[in-house]
């Protein structure tokens, strides 16, 4: 992928941040996060607009710097540099970084052949090591498609607080500022931070180098036959997207340890990320921004004896695997917290996850879902995302994204890179994988699918 930064500057608010905010101090929560960015990237098609491509190209820019100008005024910490040292974010209007970039080839093309770029979509998201609170890229396709990264610093975002940015910008953009968004920052003093346990560490990253990442896309139709198939009479609901794909994906996960470990069983936790704000009592301002998420853990045991190992115990059933994360999710999201509760509780909760990943008699997977928010309604003013995705992360996880349709989900599956051969030769995977490859140039959402290189782990050759 040629990728070229032929602009770059500082976006500041239109209006001055006043005097009293400029000290953002940041929640427990919030200081606990991991120093790393987060990236988001959507993809737009060429909405045909009337002019050269230097012209149009000249619009869309000003238009978003105009509108992202403005947006600021209410999302100033945005503007602001995070100071680690003090956990606090010095809202002193320095502006985000903007880099305008040009991409080579046609958008096309690049979405036909997206499986295969994973590893570099990271050269469409700017400003990973900078010390700015949030970075944008533009970057331009020469058939008029482009592509928008944003990395956020993950101190003060979380997806919640990431899709409002988004919407109230794209709104400005598309029609001028409205009403609707006016985040409320500083939770540290909406909450109380009574009883807090003492933070243990997380666990280190594992590193890009030693992971590699597949995306495998379920539509609504293999979904839909997914749910039929998990489904029992004895549920107390029909099992969502997100919690058949899980199932799925855990049971291959854990042919993959079985494999590993003498053909023996291990008890495994899948952990989801959840939003915590329907869960709090009285409910925060309905644009709270900042990490308020929780833990949702879902436990698997293989055998009496904590973290033991039986080889007599099978692979649970899809359908076992659901009714799990059912009774598990619905708990969860339906238990309510009080606000004096709220950090105590999302501490208490990463720390007794964060003490089974360090004995490491347990395997752990971790989920975090996208799905359900809305990216694909993101419109600048030249029409809505054509595909959202991510970029590949520092440690294990899976991550699920909505389709464009709304009905499918993509899963970006991490793994060490000595697991993901297994992985990909799992039956329930290979279900899914084994499609055969879309011919060049075709624009669609291919599936991913699976290789004689991909299955022995083999670099496979540029196309």
């Amino acid at each position: 992928m040629e990728v070229q930064i032929v602009c770059t500057k500082l976006i500041k608010p239109s209006v001055p941040t006043p005097p009293h905010l400029r000290i953002l101090k940041q929640s427990p929560v919030d200081q606990v996060q991991k120093s790393f960015k987060t990236a988001v990237l959507l993809y737009y098609s060429a909405d045909g607009s009337t002019g050269t491509d230097q012209e149009v190209e000249r619009r869309r820019i000003n238009l978003l710097e105009t509108s992202l100008s403005e947006t600021l005024t209410r999302f100033y910490p945005l503007a602001g540099r995070y100071i680690k040292d003090g956990n606090w974010v010095d809202c002193n209007d320095e502006g985000v970084e903007f880099f305008v970039a040009k991409a080579k080839g046609r958008l096309s093309e690049f979405l036909s052949r997206r499986d295969e770029m994973i590893d570099q979509l990271s050269h469409l998201a700017g400003g990973g090591f900078t010390s700015s609170v949030l970075s944008i890229q533009i970057s331009m396709f020469d058939c008029g498609g482009l592509v928008m990264g944003f990395r956020f610093c993950h101190h003060l975002f979380d997806a919640f607080s990431a899709t409002s940015f988004l919407t109230c910008w794209a709104t400005a953009s598309r029609q001028g500022m409205d009403d609707k968004i006016w985040p409320t920052f500083g939770m540290a003093s909406i909450l109380p931070a009574n009883d807090l346990p003492k933070m243990k560490p997380m666990p280190a990253f594992i590193g890009l180098d030693k992971t590699v990442t597949k995306r495998i896309v379920f539509d609504g139709a293999e979904i839909s036959a997914l749910r039929a198939r998990a489904h029992e009479p004895s549920f107390p609901r029909q099992p969502s997207r997100v919690e058949v794909v899980t199932a799925l994906i855990w049971r291959a996960l854990m042919r993959v340890s079985r494999a590993k470990h003498g053909d023996s069983l291990r008890t495994s936790l899948a952990a989801h990320t959840i939003n915590f704000r329907p869960r709090i009592v009285p409910p925060l301002p309905p644009w709270s921004f900042g990490n308020l998420v929780s833990r949702a853990t879902t436990r698997f045991v293989a055998a009496a004896e904590s973290g033991g190992f039986n080889t007599e115990v099978p692979v649970p059933e899809l359908k076992d695997l659901v009714g799990l994360l059912i009774d598990s999710l619905t708990k969860s999201k339906e238990t309510m917290v009080g606000r004096e509760d709220v950090f105590s509780t999302l501490l208490r909760t990463r720390n007794e996850l964060h003490e089974v990943v360090e004995k490491g008699e347990v395997d752990v997977y971790m989920f975090i879902s996208w799905c359900n928010f809305p990216f694909y309604e993101i419109d600048f003013g030249w029409g809505k995302p054509v595909w959202l995705s991510r970029i590949p992360l520092p440690f294990e996880s899976t991550s699920l994204l909505d389709t464009e349709d709304g009905d499918g989900i993509e899963a970006w599956v991490c793994l060490n890179k000595q697991d993901m051969p297994l992985f990909l030769r799992d039956e329930d995977i290979l279900a899914f994988t084994s499609k055969e490859a879309p011919a060049p140039g075709v624009l669609s959402r291919p599936k991913f699918w699976v290789t004689q290189e991909d299955a022995e782990h083999k670099p496979r050759s540029k196309i």
